[in-house]
């Protein structure tokens, strides 16, 4: 009986912690339903990150000059940081970091969907940095004032940096736009292919996205898969047009009166089949995941080896 009057109490206080608009910290009680939502999210999005570095670190070898080579260089290190963020703020929940790889390369966990299609020009590093780094802004700039401290905290860095890579994406095709008839052609076919998995990265519609509501509730999200997609779509068009191409929606409009674009619906049984790993790169990225991750086993050895030595020094001490 008295657990379970102080086990309420807890409960009263969370609540009243998130009502009130505060940041609930690892030290905090929470609920053990919000623990792993905010896992399972968090996990979602490191994986992304570390397999996000794979499409366009495809043409690190391949990029036409060496200042577009330095840039995608950095932007690939910086998706990596995002990762390692990420996973740290996930341990703060007592995640542990080695598991969640395990889940991601056994399928127990996912990652983003847009990460599953290939990069088949060099047009795609500049869409990816555009219209899927510019889709990922308008998810995760809210996540800054997620309930969660350590979520909310490691997003500030990551949307500073996701920022400006989507200024670079922009600004290379920029570039190619004001270049040949072929690299125009280039940028078009590129963003004809992307446009519409970069729409289903927020997620399926809000009556047919199971969590969205209760991590709305929590604070965890602020705001819906629909919202998110509306907001990016609006943001989306004015930038097309300075840029001087075209999204491939018949059913692309202004509605004056809602104040917004209409735009037309995704293929969502094609995003069901990408989230189940049929997706034209699943296979390979989880390969190339698994490989790095095998191959990489004796730098976490050594490193794991080292911190036990230290250790055992400084006790002797």
């Amino acid at each position: 009986m008295t657990s379970s009057i102080a086990e309420n109490e807890l409960q009263s206080h969370f609540e009243a912690t998130i009502s009130a608009d505060l940041r609930v910290e690892p030290r905090d009680w929470m609920p053990e339903g919000y623990r792993k939502t905010l896992i399972r999210q968090i996990a979602q999005h490191a994986h992304s990150e570390i397999i996000g570095m794979q499409p366009e670190g495809a043409w690190l070898t391949r990029a036409p000059s060496l200042r577009r080579k330095a840039i995608l260089t950095a932007k690939v290190q910086d998706e990596a940081g995002h990762g390692l963020y990420l996973y740290s703020a996930a341990e703060t929940l007592g995640a542990d970091r080695g598991d969640l790889t395990d889940k991601l390369l056994d399928g127990r966990q996912k990652y983003s969907s847009i990460f599953n299609y290939p990069t088949l020009t060099f047009a795609d590093v500049g869409v990816i940095g555009w219209l899927v780094d510019g889709a990922a802004i308008c998810n995760q700039v809210p996540l800054c004032r997620s309930s969660f401290g350590p979520y909310a905290r490691a997003m500030i860095r990551v949307c500073k940096e996701e920022s400006f890579h989507q200024r670079q994406g922009y600004e290379l095709l920029m570039t190619m736009m004001r270049g040949t008839d072929a690299q125009r052609e280039m940028v078009q076919e590129s963003v004809d292919r992307w446009w519409w998995p970069a729409l289903m990265m927020f997620g399926p519609p809000d009556d047919r996205s199971p969590n969205s509501e209760q991590s709305m509730k929590w604070r965890i999200k602020r705001h819906t898969n629909d919202e998110l997609r509306q907001r990016f779509v609006d943001m989306s068009i004015p930038q097309a047009e300075a840029l001087g191409v075209t999204f491939p929606d018949p059913d692309l409009r202004w509605n004056a009166e809602r104040g917004a674009y209409d735009f037309g619906e995704p293929d969502w049984s094609e995003f069901m089949q990408v989230i189940a790993g049929n997706g034209a790169s699943s296979v390979e990225r989880i390969a190339n995941r698994r490989a790095a991750h095998e191959n990489g086993a004796w730098v976490r050895e050594a490193a794991t080896a080292f911190a036990r030595r230290a250790s055992t020094k400084e006790n002797a001490r």
